[in-house]
């Protein structure tokens, strides 16, 4: 009975150690971008996009690969014309699952 008992005990420890070290690769590419905010204005037409990505392969701005450090983290510095502009940033991981997230931003 105590062996059955300490072998059930064992197996459980096991799975739900299974089950934390497989929930990141279950839960997908995550992207938070910290600037610049939605609706934001550039005054003078130059736009620093930065953020953090985690759990991903590959990450594009407006279809242009953004490079990213150990942390996750990003930065990218462009210029806009003037008018509206969206900002489109993807991330993939390596299992070809995506995020998108997009930002407006004016220059007047």
């Amino acid at each position: 009975m105590l062996t059955r008992s300490l072998i059930a005990v064992v197996l459980v420890i096991l799975v739900g150690y299974g089950a934390l070290e497989a929930a990141p690769l279950l839960a997908g590419p995550d992207l938070v971008l910290t600037t610049p905010l939605e609706g934001s204005t550039a005054r003078d037409g130059m736009v620093e996009v930065t953020g953090v990505a985690t759990r991903v392969n590959s990450l594009s701005l407006n279809g242009a690969p953004l490079l990213i450090d150990e942390a996750g983290n990003f930065s990218r510095l462009i210029v806009l014309p003037r008018g509206s502009a969206i900002l489109t940033l993807t991330a993939s991981d390596r299992f070809g699952r995506s995020i998108t997230k997009e930002t407006s931003v004016y220059v007047p």
